[in-house]
């Protein structure tokens, strides 16, 4: 599949979607909104596809979030931007849809801002360079992250924290995102493609469909009171149980050699 605003590459069961706007630090406007729709479909429907890598071009920015300037050259007026962003930002398959239940990474390697943040908080797993920055700054705009940002921050993070983010719009550094615990790693832009690679090889070696039904239990889960979740047994882990998988891994332990795994 062929995009205009997005990187798409497709390498041994892992696609990476790269942000291509480097001119306006990885901006979201609709357009690239609606192609990044189809790459997140595509992502959740293509058996091939394993896990996914979501990351910007450059080493400014992650993305700067919604592209003011763009729709204020389209003559979108304040209202029309904060509605059309609610509804990009919900589309099926933008952002980790409920039924999208493969592991996604954020790599973060400079800005994560507004919108860029709220893609940021949908992935699994967080990435930084040690230049990167993370905020929602809508409020210094007189507008609000209704697309999902608020609410994921304060599921994120302590209420405080999230709330200090909120409500002044103010950017964290990433070594203090760390301490917060909203990335995983912190490195050097130089080592930040390997120390992704080494994430990836971890994920990889484990069974695919054991992965999303881990992923869509945890997900679910925690929205559940807890004896209903242990008690639920979700979709994945359905197809979980009734796969080849399911019987290759146990069999490869007894056997003392490595899982072939199928995905099915």
């Amino acid at each position: 599949m062929k995009f205009e605003f997005l990187g798409f590459e497709i390498c041994d069961k892992v696609a990476t979607i790269t942000l291509n706007r480097p001119e306006v630090l990885n901006a979201i406007h609709p357009p690239m909104a609606d192609e990044l729709s189809q790459a997140w479909k595509q992502v959740r429907d293509d058996e091939d596809i394993w896990m996914a890598v979501l990351t910007g071009s450059g080493d400014r920015a992650f993305s700067a979030g919604s592209d003011l300037k763009w729709r204020s050259a389209q003559g979108e007026g304040v209202r029309d931007h904060n509605r059309r962003e609610v509804l990009d930002l919900t589309q099926e398959g933008f952002q980790r849809g409920r039924d999208n239940w493969k592991p996604l990474i954020a790599v973060v390697n400079g800005y994560a801002v507004g919108g860029g943040l709220e893609l940021v908080l949908g992935c699994d797993l967080v990435i930084a360079a040690d230049h990167a920055q993370f905020g929602l700054p809508e409020v210094r705009r007189g507008l609000m992250a209704d697309g999902a940002g608020i609410h994921r921050l304060m599921r994120r993070l302590p209420y405080n924290i999230a709330m200090g983010m909120i409500l002044t719009g103010e950017f964290i550094p990433a070594l203090k995102a760390l301490d917060f615990g909203l990335v995983n790693d912190v490195v050097p832009m130089e080592k930040l493609g390997d120390t992704v690679d080494s994430w990836i090889d971890r994920i990889i070696k484990c069974a695919p469909l054991a992965l999303r039904a881990s992923k869509e239990a945890a997900v679910q889960g925690f929205e559940m009171p807890l004896f209903d979740a242990v008690a639920t047994i979700f979709p994945e882990s359905e197809r979980l149980y009734q796969s080849i998988d399911f019987v290759e891994g146990p069999k490869a332990f007894a056997e003392k050699r490595e899982p072939i795994w199928l995905g099915k």
